[in-house]
């Protein structure tokens, strides 16, 4: 049994950004914009979630900035994490969701575990980059805290996937991110998770390194 398929990565690669960019509109956005946006579209295979994604006004700029400073980077899950490309990367990505204290902090307190795991995350707010791409009620409750004075990140990905409190926790986070003073970048609606949130903080890595498509 033999199959007609290209094989070479590069090739495969090509094709699939050249068929996306004939496929959505990107003229409206900046080069770095175009790039994130591209990669959300890779993921899915999905064209039209394109017109669900936004830009706070210095999201990318402040987020490459960070990036290549080594800002911390806070994962809400393992997935996420695992996603973000290490050859590109100074420090390991943190996720404290399995931390030994998470699970009998949200026990106690009759919350989700990721929301539990950030009280782990203070110590490296500041300047960092957030990737939310599975827990609507940690996007909520990092909202919550950095309204209550907690340090401000550099750039919030938020793009939790779901049917429960995904699409309201987006809608949050971009209509207080002014408010916050926090940059941002979101998808949206339902659709989100692992793979796009990782995907959109790989963009921002690539245009970093001159990977432009």
């Amino acid at each position: 049994m033999k199959f007609d398929y290209i094989h070479d990565p590069m090739l495969i690669e090509q094709e699939s950004f050249r068929q996306i960019r004939a496929l959505t509109e990107l003229q409206q956005l900046s080069l770095q914009e175009q790039q994130v946006v591209m990669r959300i579209v890779h993921s899915v295979g999905i064209p039209a979630v394109a017109a669900q994604v936004r830009f706070s006004d210095l999201a990318c700029h402040a987020g490459m900035q960070a990036l290549q400073q080594g800002a911390p980077i806070l994962c809400d899950v393992e997935m996420v994490k695992q996603g973000i490309t290490k050859r590109m990367i100074q420090t390991e990505p943190l996720c404290f969701l399995n931390h030994p204290d998470v699970p009998e902090r949200a026990k106690a307190t009759g919350e989700t575990r990721t929301m539990a795991a950030l009280t782990a995350w203070l110590p490296y707010l500041a300047g960092s980059v957030v990737v939310i791409g599975n827990a609507p009620t940690a996007l909520f409750r990092l909202l919550e805290m950095i309204a209550q004075g907690a340090p401000k990140p550099a750039l919030i990905i938020g793009m939790p996937v779901g049917f429960v409190g995904a699409a309201e926790s987006k809608q949050a986070l971009w209509d207080c991110h002014q408010q916050l003073g926090i940059e941002c970048i979101t998808l949206l609606g339902r659709e989100g998770g692992s793979a796009v949130s990782s995907a959109s903080c790989n963009a921002l890595l690539r245009c970093i390194k001159g990977e432009i498509y």
